[in-house]
């Protein structure tokens, strides 16, 4: 089952709803082989994600996306907070649709549920070709 929440006074994104992520997210999972569990995927604010870097992670930096990982054999599942300020900003930056991105963070965030990694440039560069394999898959 997949949940999309968005937290008080964060706004919706246009095009972006929970129907799209209960069809999008385990298409990917199945995709990569696993089955699809619980996935929640909460939309949050820059300083919420923010506290939540320091308090879980003791990283003091603001970033787009945190999961927290419940998989358990091959069932997916897993808390998603992205943070829509850090998304809809890096979508000014990038040049990108913010529908785009936000589906490009949630789906890294995923990927992590996945077991991906992004710590070094190979593996930075093997998510982004799967964020753009599922996008193109997803969106099109």
């Amino acid at each position: 089952m997949i949940v999309v929440e968005f937290l008080e006074g964060v706004p919706n994104v246009p095009g972006i709803s929970q129907d799209f992520f209960s069809t999008a997210i385990p298409i990917l999972v199945e995709s990569e082989g696993k089955s699809c569990g619980e996935i929640t995927v909460i939309f949050c604010g820059d300083e919420y994600l923010l506290a939540m870097n320091l308090e879980f992670l003791n990283h003091n930096y603001y970033t787009d996306v945190i999961t927290f990982d419940y998989t358990e054999n091959q069932v997916v599942s897993g808390d998603v907070f992205v943070s829509i300020d850090r998304v809809l900003d890096n979508a000014r930056t990038l040049k990108h649709s913010p529908e785009n991105e936000v589906c490009r963070v949630v789906f890294h965030g995923v990927l992590h549920l996945l077991g991906y990694d992004d710590k070094s440039d190979v593996t930075k560069q093997i998510m982004t070709n799967k964020e753009n394999e599922y996008l193109k898959k997803c969106l099109s």
